[in-house]
């Protein structure tokens, strides 16, 4: 049972998120050769803010 978990800034549209996971789904079920049910995809979301590359927050780049 595929679980994956996704990473992103916030502020895509819900029908992005909607197509992303079918896509990511369509591709593990292809790939892995699982079925569709089996595919568990988590979204977490962070502010521009709470992320960080090279001591600076991505907000201030």
């Amino acid at each position: 049972m595929p679980i994956v978990q996704i990473e992103m800034f916030e502020g895509r549209t819900l029908e992005q998120k909607r197509e992303m996971v079918k896509e990511v789904t369509q591709a593990l079920v292809r790939t892995v050769k699982c079925p569709p049910e089996a595919v568990t995809i988590v979204i977490r979301e962070m502010n521009k803010e709470d992320f960080a590359e090279v001591g600076l927050l991505y907000c201030d780049k």
